[in-house]
């Protein structure tokens, strides 16, 4: 069976290659692949031969259950791009299956008609000169700017100024970051943005949760793609920009900007496999490198020297690397030292920088408080790696100590990530992590916090398979608590019955030899925290990963805390 998953745009650089244009995502079931192969090249060549677009070219990725195919296309046509890409699928599938072609010399015909609708010639020209003059340029379907933050302007798509009447020399470059991987994104993006705030300067972020200037949120929501970094952008109030790249928005259309400082990448562990063609995590941290095309020449990419993944593909690349370990005696760690490079590392308990043979002692891990005094090591990292990046963009060790020291892992500085409640004598722990790896690491953190017993609340979506599921009840089980809460979200059900996840887990816990009675399933994620804390005493520590109905949460425990 050969089955047409999904034709979109590409307006970045992405997984596939550097150009705009249009991919199509197919899935093949008992289909020869060299076949379809063969069939989709010839059809490609032929369409895009029959549009007049010799000029482009056309590639594609295999994964283990079909292609990524992918045409370029000039960047004011990546609609029809899209049109033109999936008539060729069709074709390449109808030969294939042997059945009759679709009348594709007529579509072609009404495609050329909507090109002409589709073209803008001006933009395009913008767009090249934008290029020949170093200035940044930023364009969707109604509007494109010139410049970033203070220094920009911005027209309605089918309003554009003549070429030779722009002033190229007014438009400025801010200084931006990607931060990408599959745990710690958001704390990092907050955290750089509080060092910068502690130098004087208005940091924007866009994340997975907000768009946020300086102090002030702009939108709520997840804005980790391409939008969210234009809006911020264009923000005239934007000094210097942390933006982070998800997964989803590197596949689904490329990389949100074309030229950056710097760039993070926290760590790769498996999460949302199975989507775009993605199916291992070797797949999932080339796509997480993906970030390294947009540096310039003298840009830094900040790496995790404790993460294999990240070791085995930063070390393919010639960027210029800032490693980062809690260890000062990672292997990696120690090659940069020995040849002058940049790396960030614990000696000690003590965070430290080293450059060209010189070394900077930046502050005690005790003194940074999302660290909870080292027991929480996945913040320790996500803090090694971010002073690595603001050292990358020029922000000085008194502002980096600054931002270290006073960004707190509570809900006001980094809502859902690690936040602590004291209530009635217990610790309450709220996160949001919903991957293995994340809620590993929190596991891990809670572990290393005293406690007279634990008590776990958690939920999973209905879209995990049934091991994903048992392999996320396992990270859990870690806690080794005296009572497990498995709490049912009907909003992420995604296919499954009504309290067919909570007794998956309810089963698995059992046949993991936890008591029955050890066991309490609750109708929702607040409910769940409601039954935790009726059953937490005095010295325990109460670990809720709260996968929905965040704000209630917040707002019920707030009125609880001591």
């Amino acid at each position: 069976m050969l089955e047409l998953d999904e034709v979109r745009r590409l307006t970045g650089p992405n997984l596939l290659w550097d150009k705009p244009g249009a991919i199509v995502d197919v899935l093949l079931t008992e289909a020869d692949k060299p076949e379809v192969l063969a069939h989709w090249n010839k059809w490609i060549e032929r369409l895009l031969t029959d549009f007049g677009w010799q000029a482009q070219s056309h590639t594609y990725r295999e994964h283990e259950h079909g292609f990524n195919f992918a045409i370029s296309a000039p960047i004011d046509a990546l609609y029809t791009a899209c049109e033109v890409a999936e008539l060729a699928w069709h074709c390449c599938a109808s030969e294939v299956q042997q059945q009759a072609l679709p009348d594709w010399k007529e579509r072609m015909r009404a495609l050329r008609a909507e090109l002409v609708q589709e073209q803008n010639p001006l933009m395009l020209s913008i767009i090249e000169n934008a290029g020949h003059h170093n200035v940044s340029c930023l364009f969707d379907d109604d509007e494109l700017s010139l410049g970033m933050g203070a220094q920009q302007d911005r027209w309605p798509v089918d309003e554009l100024p003549l070429v030779d009447k722009i002033d190229w020399a007014k438009y400025q470059h801010i200084p931006c970051a990607f931060i990408t991987g599959t745990n710690g994104k958001s704390t990092c993006v907050r955290l750089a943005s509080q060092i910068a705030k502690a130098q004087g300067i208005c940091a924007g972020v866009t994340s997975t949760d907000f768009i946020r200037v300086g102090d002030v949120i702009i939108e709520h929501g997840d804005y980790s793609g391409p939008g969210g970094a234009r809006m911020l952008l264009r923000d005239k109030r934007t000094e210097m920009a942390f933006l982070e790249v998800a997964r989803g928005g590197i596949l689904r259309r490329g990389l949100p900007v074309h030229h950056v400082d710097a760039a993070l990448i926290t760590n790769v562990a498996s999460d949302h496999l199975g989507q775009y063609g993605i199916y291992t995590v070797e797949a999932l941290a080339q796509t997480k490198f993906v970030v390294a095309k947009a540096l310039s020449k003298d840009g830094v990419l900040v790496v995790n020297a404790d993460n294999d993944l990240v070791v085995q593909h930063a070390k393919t690349l010639k960027n210029n690397l800032c490693w980062f370990s809690c260890g000062e005696f990672n292997s990696e760690v120690q090659q940069q030292i020995s040849t002058g490079g940049r790396a960030v590392f614990v000696r000690s308990g003590e965070v430290y920088y080293h450059q060209n043979g010189e070394y900077q002692a930046i502050c005690n891990i005790h003194d940074i408080p999302m660290t909870l005094q080292g027991a929480a090591s996945h913040n320790v990292q996500n803090a090694l790696g971010v002073v690595g990046l603001c050292k990358a963009l020029g922000l000085s060790n008194e502002a980096i100590v600054s931002g270290l020291k006073n960004f707190g892992s509570d809900a006001l500085d980094n809502p859902g990530r690690g936040n602590i409640y004291n209530i009635n004598g217990s610790q309450i722990i709220v996160d949001f992590a919903h991957n293995e790896h994340g809620m590993k690491a929190v596991v891990d953190m809670a572990r290393h916090m005293p406690a007279n017993k634990y008590v776990a609340m958690f939920s999973h979506a209905g879209d995990r398979s049934d091991q994903e599921i048992f392999a996320l009840t396992d990270a859990v089980l870690g806690l080794n608590a005296a009572l497990y809460i498995p709490a049912e979200v009907e909003k992420y059900l995604r296919g499954r019955q009504p309290n067919e996840v909570s007794s998956l887990v309810q089963q698995h816990l059992m046949s993991a030899n936890v008591p029955g009675q050890q066991i309490m399933l609750a109708a929702s994620p607040l409910e769940g925290v409601k039954t935790a804390l009726a059953h937490a005493s005095p010295g325990d520590v109460v670990l809720l990963f709260v996968l929905d109905q965040r704000q209630e949460i917040h707002e019920w425990l707030s009125h609880l805390a001591d």
